[in-house]
């Protein structure tokens, strides 16, 4: 089959995704940028035997996360760029779509400190919203990230060609998104914690015009594309 015409599945919590690539039995965890850590806190209660360590830069969203303490889940205010943890303590490490977030001189620095503190023959996924489709048009209008996202990429192909890294598995899905309104989009696409994207009144309006066409009784439904990356730590 093609793969540019195979059929991209449908994936409503990415959990099955990781799951099916990589085991979940008594792993060692960190995720770079966990945001509110909704995978990591699914992943705790259905695979008791884990234990996550999770990083966010955004101060705020890092209070919260202390607020809502979960047993095996430890929260650090840090960055990829400079991990606080000693070499070899994890198992497996999540980039659950942060790796476009790190700044650009940072990346490559960002995947060596996954290196070193994965054990070898440790995992890395990587899970990266794709630059395309309806709803990447629509927060491109505000938030255009496609050099980012493409320099993300390419901060992996870099990564695997120093040899330190192996290429495991790649998979392409598509998430649903579901907003309420069009302020449901403001407050969370458009105004989050970690970013100012200079709204004014006349970006909002033309926003609010691209929005509304994708509106029904239930609200408005995207889907993002996503694609991931496995990559395993050598030995």
């Amino acid at each position: 089959m093609n793969p540019a015409t195979a059929h991209v599945p449908l994936v409503d919590d990415e959990l099955e995704v990781l799951s099916s690539l990589v085991p979940l039995s008594e792993q060692r965890i960190i995720e770079l940028g966990c945001g509110a850590a909704q995978l990591a806190r699914s992943l705790l209660t259905r695979w008791p035997g884990c234990v996550v360590t999770a990083l966010e830069v955004d101060q705020r969203q890092h209070a919260k996360n202390l607020a809502q303490p979960q047993e095996r889940l430890t929260f650090l205010a840090a960055g990829a760029q400079a991990i606080p943890e000693s070499d070899a303590r994890f198992d497996l490490a999540l980039m659950l779509k942060s790796l476009h977030h790190v700044p650009r001189p940072l990346m490559a620095t960002a995947l060596g400190e996954v290196a070193r503190v994965l054990r070898p023959g440790g995992n890395l996924y990587v899970s990266e919203p794709v630059y395309d489709g309806p709803f990447n048009a629509l927060v491109r209008l505000f938030n255009d990230e496609g050099t980012v996202r493409a320099a993300a990429q390419l901060a992996l192909d870099a990564a695997l060609r120093t040899g330190g890294w192996e290429p495991v598995a790649e998979q392409r899905f598509e998430m649903p998104v579901h907003f309420r309104h069009f302020e449901d989009f403001e407050h969370r696409m458009m105004r989050p914690t970690f970013a100012d994207h200079a709204i004014d009144d006349a970006k909002l309006a033309a926003v609010r015009r691209a929005f509304e066409p994708h509106c029904t009784s239930d609200g408005a439904r995207f889907v993002r594309p996503m694609h991931v990356r496995l990559l395993r730590r050598c030995g």
